[in-house]
């Protein structure tokens, strides 16, 4: 006999919600325990004999969440299955890793930053238009821009794209050029398909090369082309505090894997994210 929890507990392990979602859940009759409806908040189960149930699905209970940041490279499709038999994004990960997925997408032809999880509150939280994460990318263009372009003040305001719709304000910088092409910076709040191509097509410069370098605080330098590393606790909980959510207990590391994780860091084998936030983001 395992021990036991409330229900709350057990469904904010579980990834479903927090533990105060929970409550609301379970008066409002959506919960079941072995097969009745479960209303009392005070209610405990046993994990490896109650049979628990959320809006008709079965809720199982596993190991913590699994958070990976990958440097994806160019032609490989951001899925775990391709019925053409592409390179996909799985392939670059261990094959007995357990099953996680990509939070967003990234075009075939687009490399960089992807998150990879199996943490669906927070899938659909960074994914969610509704919190504007900041994306940045570094872009090169065909043609040359200077910062002071009337081409790149129409990114900065907004340009209307080939469908009609009208883009929100980007942040664009010229990091160089050489003599014929340029290399910015831009950060965009928002995810249409194929949205920077688009918008530098819009204002005549197409893009030759675009690689996605960081999510909110998230960066993707020190990574090589096609290399992975687990995200770090202090990652995981700025991505929390970016969309403005309580992270679930499984998303919490136990204090030995923390430990390790702090070796990790003190070794150079991860990287300290607060310092690196000052660094890239001066926060």
């Amino acid at each position: 006999m395992s021990e036991l929890m409330r229900v709350q507990k057990f469904l904010s392990r579980a990834g479903i919600c927090s533990r105060r979602k929970a409550e609301e859940y379970m008066q409002e009759g959506r919960v079941r325990i072995n097969g009745k409806v479960c209303r009392e908040l005070g209610t405990k189960v046993d994990p490896d004999r109650d049979t628990v149930e959320f809006d008709g699905q079965l809720v199982t209970r596993d190991d913590n969440f699994i958070y990976i940041l990958l440097n994806k490279p160019s032609q490989y499709i951001t899925t775990l299955d391709d019925p053409k038999d592409r390179p996909t994004v799985a392939d670059l990960l261990p094959a007995k890793m357990p099953r996680i997925w990509p939070v967003g997408r990234l075009d075939w032809d687009t490399e960089g930053l992807l998150i990879m999880t199996n943490d669906g509150k927070l899938t659909n939280l960074v994914t969610h238009p509704s919190h504007e994460l900041s994306k940045t990318y570094a872009v090169k263009v065909r043609g040359l821009l200077s910062n002071d372009s009337g081409d790149l003040a129409r990114l900065r305001q907004g340009v209307r794209l080939d469908d009609g719709y009208v883009t929100r304000p980007a942040e664009a910088v010229v990091t160089g050029d050489n003599g014929r092409n340029t290399w910015l910076e831009v950060v965009i709040r928002e995810g249409k398909n194929r949205q920077i191509r688009r918008m530098f097509e819009a204002i005549g410069y197409p893009v030759m090369k675009l690689r996605r370098i960081a999510i909110g605080t998230i960066h993707i330098k020190g990574l090589s082309s096609g290399e992975y590393r687990p995200l770090t606790h202090d990652e995981v909980v700025d991505l929390y505090g970016l969309v403005e959510a309580e992270m679930p207990d499984r998303a919490i590391p136990s204090a030995k894997a923390l430990k390790r994780e702090r070796q990790a860091i003190d070794r150079g084998k991860l990287p300290d994210h607060e310092a690196r936030k000052k660094k890239f983001f001066g926060k």
